[in-house]
């Protein structure tokens, strides 16, 4: 049945949200901002940049890095002494069906030092390594994930890193000692009509003789409700004497005129101190603002490069945690007379779990251990990482939850009552949800690892493509990409993955020829830089359009690391005698189930629907479909799409909550 002809069209998608305050930037000066914050220089070599380009540098990787033997003393000390307390102290049960994490809990983790395990001891820091810092995400956070939310908000992207990277030592001294022992903090970029677009933030700071006067609206404040230090984006105006643009405040949470407005509520992490800040005539010292006006978002960006790795790490443990549950359980359910696990279709589930697992602990760690060595440029491994560990998380918990049956969509309080054990698998799905999400959806991951993986070919044809360049320079540009294509593209034609005995060492008597995976990453990285290339030729200027191709690029690129990190694991640890046999058998499974992946991924980079889907697309905001929304009541409430984000006083009482 058709709508009647005066029906009226409901055109809410089609035109922007009319948000005064909020600047307005064109689509072009939007990406400008965002690439003026980009780290262009590369410095020093990075592993995944030489794979989109072709080239498989496994001597960056293996032997794989190891930590110092007293950065091993330090990090187990620890972590015997944070299992002890997540054992006794943290009862996850409570923190969901009370949606807050105890103040004693958060206390006690103050008392351990949690608060400041990376922060260096000098400022009363535990100074663990970042390996060692993921290892203790990924145990408090498989506690409560809450927890590990708070605990990695606070020292991932909040207060401390960007403070120990680009803070004066007067900052360092001044916030590092209290941030390592006793307050928590919180990083406050987004608003509520602004999201990974950080052109069109609203929140201002105008200078003020020796301050700045804060005015705005942020949103989804993870531990912004209990925070005592923040660090904010802002944009000060350009006036006389200040250049102006996006930059990073260290601002006190209890400074008079600011308001924690609102306690968000979530699916999942309903532990989280999410919150609405406003911030209205708040006055910031001048010496608090870190860097210098205009550098905010580089700060933030160059913040998360290893920031992000806090998140596959929970991920990680969310995989161990599926993994030990799927084994126990299908090992005691029967269907048809035979355990559950013994039959293919559960036994396929529990052997990509157990795979995935491996592998995502291996990205994590080799990507924690460059981290640590710092000899290696990691921003586009530790973005793989997080958009890797986050897609294969989510897929490894709704796993469970099939193998679980109808006992996995029951809750863990439901379980318990009826007599059997509380295992909260569904809780597990909400609370992995999120990570798609967080720090960088995987949109948006996807398309900031894309343009570091084409960053070679801008730099030499960058010219070519773009229209504001003059013809002089696009000349120039041609000559120059004509002289790089002419090194590089022979050398995708053939290479050590045609020769049937490179690698030989992943190929011991006795185990699974890892060499073969090997040779299969190193020929499919030249497959992709060519099908790279080729879509520059195609596409040209359009190239930034085709974000499904774009997306599919990186999606292969982080298989193809994925596979060298879980072999170059498994061979290190049979090297250390460590379960070396199963780890052999673990990174077989996965390079091959990963092969799978990858094929698909190449066939779909040519074949697809994403013409289709743009023109379907297209259809659906002109409300040619709105005849097949028709028979079903739309339970949503009434309201804007996006509050109300006017800069001004707090008509709302405040629920700020700081736990001393």
């Amino acid at each position: 049945m058709s709508a009647p002809p005066d029906k009226p069209v409901d055109t809410s998608l089609q035109t922007p949200i009319d948000q005064p305050h909020t600047p307005k930037v064109s689509e072009r000066e939007a990406r400008q901002v965002a690439e003026a914050a980009r780290e262009q220089a590369w410095r020093k070599p990075s592993f995944a940049k030489e794979l989109f380009l072709g080239r498989f540098r496994l001597d960056l990787i293996h032997p794989h890095p190891m930590p110092s033997g007293e950065a091993t003393r330090r990090g187990e000390e620890f972590l015997s002494k944070l299992r002890d307390f997540c054992e006794t102290k943290i009862d996850g049960a409570l923190i969901e069906r009370e949606a807050r994490i105890p103040d004693e809990v958060i206390n006690g983790l103050k008392e351990l030092g949690a608060l400041g395990m990376k922060t260096d001891p000098k400022y009363g820091g535990l100074g663990l390594t970042q390996v060692y810092y993921n290892k203790a995400l990924a145990l408090v956070g498989s506690a409560n994930p809450a927890i590990g939310a708070l605990l990695s908000a606070h020292q991932s992207i909040g207060v401390p890193q960007p403070l120990k990277q680009f803070g004066t030592q007067e900052q360092k001294d001044k916030f590092l000692p209290r941030l390592a022992t006793s307050a928590i903090s919180a990083f406050l970029l987004t608003e509520p009509d602004v999201g990974s677009d950080p052109a069109r933030l609203a929140t201002t700071a105008v200078p003020d003789g020796d301050s700045y006067i804060l005015d705005g609206v942020k949103l989804w404040t993870t531990n912004g409700v209990v925070a005592d230090l923040l660090v904010v984006m802002a944009r000060v105006p350009k006036s006389e004497g200040h250049k102006g643009g996006i930059t990073a405040f260290v601002v006190e949470a209890a400074s008079e005129g600011i308001t924690v407005e609102n306690r968000n509520a979530f699916m999942g992490l309903r532990g989280l101190e999410n919150g609405v800040t406003r911030f209205h005539r708040v006055r910031v010292p001048a010496e608090n603002r870190i860097g210098a006006e205009g550098a905010g978002l580089k700060i933030a960006l160059t913040t998360l490069n290893t920031g992000r790795l806090s998140l596959p790490a929970m991920c990680v443990g969310s995989g161990k945690w599926c993994l030990k549950i799927a084994r126990e359980w299908s090992a005691a359910r029967e269907q048809w007379g035979r355990p559950v696990a013994k039959h293919e279709a559960v036994g396929a589930k529990i052997s990509f779990i157990a795979a995935t697992t491996f592998a995502l602990e291996a990205v994590v760690d080799l990507s924690s251990q460059m981290a640590d060595e710092d000899r290696n440029d990691i921003r586009i491994e530790a973005a793989l990482a997080k958009l890797y560990g986050s897609e294969m998380g989510w897929l490894m918990a709704d796993e469970l939850v099939q193998i679980r049956g109808g006992r996995g969509f029951e809750t863990a309080e439901s379980l318990a009552a009826r007599g059997e054990r509380a295992v909260p698998a569904e809780q597990m799905l909400r609370d992995m949800r999120i990570n798609r999400i967080f720090e960088g959806s995987t949109e948006i991951m996807h398309l900031l690892i894309a343009r570091e993986a084409v960053d070679a070919h801008l730099a030499v044809a960058g010219d070519i493509i773009d229209p504001d360049k003059p013809f002089s320079a696009k000349a120039k540009a041609g000559a120059n990409a004509a002289a790089f294509y002419a090194r590089w593209l022979p050398k995708l034609v053939t290479g050590p993955g045609h020769l049937p005995r490179t690698y030989a060492e992943f190929h011991p008597a006795g185990h699974p020829d890892l060499a073969a995976h090997l040779r299969y990453v190193e020929r499919n990285a030249r497959k992709l830089a060519r099908s790279t290339f080729y879509a520059m030729s195609r596409w040209q200027g359009r190239m930034e359009t085709k974000q499904g191709f774009l997306g599919r690029i990186v999606d292969i690129g982080a298989e193809l690391f994925a596979m060298s990190a879980a072999c170059v694991r498994a061979e290190h640890m049979r090297l250390a005698g460590e379960h070396g046999r199963e780890a052999y058998q673990l990174a077989d499974v996965f390079c091959h189930q990963s092969r799978i992946r990858v094929e698909e991924l190449f066939t779909r980079l040519w074949s697809n629907t994403d013409d289709l889907d743009r023109k379907v697309v297209n259809g659906v905001l002109s409300g040619t479909y709105t005849w097949l929304e028709e028979g079903v009541i739309d339970p949503s409430g009434e309201g804007p799409w996006i509050a109300d984000a006017t800069p001004g006083p707090a008509t709302r009482a405040n629920v700020h909550r700081p736990i001393h």
